[in-house]
């Protein structure tokens, strides 16, 4: 890769890194390690293909796309020898006093399926349109329509009144 487009990518990565971070944090449920480990695959795919990418009218976009996808393929390939844990681990503070909400609706979304996580993260934390959403996944805006509507009421129902405690007045 020329240097120049390297010093591009290297700045595309630094500014991006951190959000896509968020991004599988929430899509693996808190998963730190795996979230770590799913930027860090994201922005190697990127790498290889940058002349592309940074062609692209949202590199952005692009990038997150490259996340989900990597994110989904993980899941199905996910070794029988790991085992899905609905105890988290200590994890430090915030330091903004929302720990507790944010342990909550990490749990929470650990319990969906991973489309359903994939199509939250997606639509209410990426702020994608319905269509966005479907390009990401290879399906159709009906079917996020509905997976969207089923996961919403599969949080809902996990939440139940738990929510309400941690909601500021």
């Amino acid at each position: 890769m020329r240097q120049g487009r390297a010093d591009d990518y290297a700045e595309f990565a630094g500014a991006r890194a951190g959000h896509l971070y968020r991004s599988a944090c929430l899509l693996t449920a808190g998963d730190t390690h795996l979230a770590e480990d799913l930027v860090q695959e994201t922005l190697g795919r990127l790498y290889v293909r940058w002349g592309r990418v940074s062609r692209a009218d949202n590199p952005a976009a692009y990038a997150q796309t490259v996340l989900t996808r990597t994110f989904l393929a993980h899941q199905r390939r996910r070794s029988s020898g790991e085992r899905a844990t609905d105890v988290f681990p200590d994890l430090p503070g915030t330091g903004d006093g929302d720990a507790p909400l944010r342990l909550t609706l990490l749990a929470a979304l650990a319990r969906l399926p991973a489309k359903d996580r994939a199509v939250i993260v997606l639509r209410y934390w990426e702020d994608r349109s319905v269509e966005q959403t479907a390009d990401v996944l290879h399906v159709s805006s009906a079917a996020v329509r509905t997976r969207c509507s089923r996961a919403l009421g599969r949080l809902r129902e996990l939440l139940g009144e738990d929510l309400a405690e941690y909601a500021r007045p």
